[in-house]
């Protein structure tokens, strides 16, 4: 079990917060984690992300999941990135799990 395979999910949380205006305190306040948590998983050290935390970020940032994670081409040595869009397209024959923000919803005031 020593031979944990390195992934090579990159998360663009700087540039969605910088894109927005957001802090990462603000929005892990209204994603309901911690800062320290979100830092983890902004610098690439997290090992899982909960689908109810991913779909959290993606109803706060207001975006999909492929605009928040990509994976680096295995390929190439420049970081060079493939969607998660498509590498699900590359995936043909095996199951996938994929995800779609059909709607958002402002809560009543």
């Amino acid at each position: 079990m020593g031979d944990e395979i390195e992934h090579r999910v990159e998360v663009h949380l700087d540039r969605l917060l910088e894109d927005r205006g957001m802090t990462l305190t603000e929005l892990a306040d209204r994603v309901g984690v911690t800062v320290v948590n979100l830092s983890i998983l902004k610098n690439g050290r997290a090992k899982a992300v909960r689908f109810s935390t991913l779909t959290r970020l993606c109803e706060v940032l207001g975006c999909r999941p492929g605009d928040l994670l990509t994976v680096g081409d295995q390929n190439s040595a420049n970081t060079e990135q493939v969607s998660l869009e498509e590498l699900v397209g590359e995936c043909a024959g095996r199951v996938i799990v994929t995800y779609e923000i059909v709607e958002v919803r402002q809560p009543p005031i």
